[in-house]
């Protein structure tokens, strides 16, 4: 365990001292975004909204596919999270976002530290994401031994993409969660990698790929890998995801920690994510 932690801070070390190392060359231009909009399924990409635009992310799933009876989870209890961000600069982007279940309330930010190029001196992109969720449901919820802080988690990745010509991009995220209070059995302290591949096959339209394997592991839980799979259909302003997933928190956080549906087992949702770009 002591190994992978170093791994994990190490490679959050490599990319801040390569900051200053590479940067940018202002007569060598950027690569067009290698991804469509700020998500891939459930994890941040190295795209920002431009300078005082916004984007609004609507991320919905459906319950667990179950049989006809439910229309393959389509008439269960759905999660449903909304969220607003906003281009600081071209660089720095900041949101918020409200989640139905838990009714987690999340701050998030993400700032753009490398940016690849089109004469590859800058081989990747390379962006900090980090948030700070509230969990806002009532007090009796949280047992006994209350206190404020319990509602506070937290999450700090380094994420790093390469475009491969025009129409195949991959990333590869580092993920550090804090949560101050956690059901019985699990971890404060999480760790996480998570992968994300996007291949456009017609015009705007792609095969996207998600995965997420979690390092840390709870002494008396299971707590499985997140995997999605879909296609998304781009235009100019907006961008629409569908997909199946294997969970449905929605927030990271509570995805890599809480996670119970192995996805060997065909423990799946249907879900859908719409981007708007103002």
């Amino acid at each position: 365990m002591n190994r992978r932690i170093l791994l994990i801070v190490s490679l959050f070390a490599i990319v801040l001292c390569a900051a200053p190392i590479l940067a940018q060359d202002e007569e060598d231009k950027p690569i067009r975004p290698p991804f469509e909009t700020t998500l891939l399924i459930d994890n941040q990409t190295t795209v920002n909204p431009y300078k005082g635009a916004l984007s609004l992310e609507i991320q919905h799933r459906f319950s667990q596919i179950s049989s006809i009876s439910d229309l393959f989870g389509i008439y269960g209890t759905a999660n449903t999270r909304m969220a607003l961000s906003y281009g600081i600069t071209d660089k720095l982007m900041v949101g918020f976002g409200t989640t139905r279940s838990y009714k987690l309330q999340d701050l998030e930010w993400k700032y753009s530290i490398l940016t690849q190029t089109q004469s590859g001196r800058i081989p990747v992109s390379v962006s900090y994401s980090g948030n700070m969720v509230v969990d806002a449901r009532n007090v009796e919820a949280f047992g006994e031994g209350y206190k404020a802080i319990h509602r506070m988690s937290y999450m700090n990745q380094a994420i790093v993409s390469r475009k491969f010509g025009m129409k195949f991009a991959a990333q590869l995220a580092p993920t550090i969660i804090w949560m101050n209070a956690v059901e019985e059995g699990y971890n404060n302290f999480n760790l996480s990698v998570n992968a994300g591949l996007r291949a456009m096959v017609l015009g705007f339209h792609s095969i996207i790929l998600e995965y997420e394997q979690p390092i840390t592991q709870p002494e008396d839980a299971d707590v499985y890998p997140n995997l999605a799979l879909g296609v998304e259909i781009g235009t100019s302003t907006h961008s629409f995801r569908v997909f199946a997933a294997n969970y449905n928190a929605l927030v990271k956080n509570y995805n890599v920690v809480y996670n119970a549906n192995n996805p060997f087992d065909m423990d799946y949702q249907f879900g859908f994510n719409i981007s708007i770009k103002f």
